[in-house]
């Protein structure tokens, strides 16, 4: 048993007081995630602040077709609102695609996006591991790392983020709206989040310390736009994305595409927003072979170890589908 406190916070400010302060305290809403790191014992933190009942658990959708979604609204809610599947399904995809039922009625929007990796290595303290243990080494690259990262990694660490619905906040332009200890406020996109593992990938995000997510904001969707998000999987529930890939676009009258957004999970430390295969494609006709050169292209930076170069292929391929696909309005394929 390894003892800890527990502290049901009722105030935004005291809770970032006291994770600011202990060294050794964590933030706790769902506990999805973090209960089974401390049962692992990847970490042991020895004061718990309960922030489930901090007032963030409301869905607001604003006139302009914009939503601000509270920090600790529940995965399953969130899937099922109404307003999110009408004008967001490709976030209720994600949600939907990740985890399963009873997970997602516990799992909180802001735990979500702060889940740590599913690395084998990472999650048995028996091996070493650099986000664990910064020098100690990454043994994923020459050990298992089928499902581990292409994008991103860097000598010191190949794990990706496992979050789907964090892939999708990405594609539509979603910000984490973050107060400090201090009670200051701002405003980070999801993608500017997370932080790439350099020689440094024990620091996943661009957090200080007691700095809590209180909302995240989607702004409103892009007039006449198509989107979807699709995952593939070792099996069909319950398990983490070898690829997925979350496309918006929007066709012009004259057929070329003024808006494009892709975005990819499961092959990078952080939710890969694919620019350079979104510049090849904008103000362009999306033909078959132009999107499988802008997905070659966005792809073309990729480092894959043995295991994982199948990643490319399978991820050039759903790229070119899913922009056909929706451009040919087959949007509940």
């Amino acid at each position: 048993m390894r003892p800890f406190a527990y502290e049901r916070a009722d105030a935004a400010g005291a809770a970032a007081t006291l994770v600011a302060e202990r060294p050794d305290a964590a933030y706790f809403a769902g506990g999805t995630n973090l209960v089974d790191l401390m049962k692992l014992g990847v970490t042991s933190p020895g004061l718990l602040v309960d922030v489930s009942r901090l007032p963030y658990g409301e869905i607001e959708h604003r006139d302009d077709g914009g939503v601000l979604i509270g920090a600790t609204v529940r995965n399953a809610e969130l899937a099922g609102d109404r307003g999110i599947r009408e004008r967001f399904p490709l976030l209720s995809q994600a949600l939907l695609a990740g985890a399963s039922g009873q997970l997602r009625s516990v799992a909180t929007t802001a735990g979500n996006l702060l889940q740590r990796t599913r690395c084998v290595y990472f999650q048995d303290v028996s091996k070493p591991c650099n986000k664990r243990e910064p020098g100690s080494g990454c043994p994923a690259i020459e050990g298992a790392h089928r499902e581990l990262g292409v994008l991103g990694t860097s000598e010191h660490c190949v794990a990706t983020h496992p979050s789907d619905m964090a892939v999708a906040l990405v594609a539509l332009d979603a910000v984490a709206h973050v107060r400090s200890a201090a009670g200051a406020t701002r405003v980070v996109p999801v993608e500017e989040l997370y932080l790439l593992p350099g020689a440094t990938p024990q620091r996943e995000t661009v957090l200080e310390r007691g700095d809590l997510i209180t909302a995240v904001e989607l702004p409103p969707p892009p007039s006449g736009a198509a989107m979807r998000y699709r995952k593939v999987r070792d099996r069909w529930s319950y398990a983490f994305a070898l690829v997925s890939v979350a496309v918006l676009v929007r066709v012009a009258d004259d057929g070329t595409l003024d808006e494009v957004r892709i975005a990819l999970g499961g092959m990078a430390p952080r939710p890969w927003r694919a620019r350079a295969a979104e510049e090849l494609l904008r103000a362009q006709r999306p033909t078959e072979e132009l999107a499988r050169a802008a997905a070659e292209a966005e792809l073309a930076a990729a480092r894959p170890l043995p295991e994982n170069t199948f990643k490319l292929e399978l991820a050039r391929d759903l790229i070119v589908a899913e922009i056909r696909g929706l451009v040919a309005g087959e949007e509940n394929r």
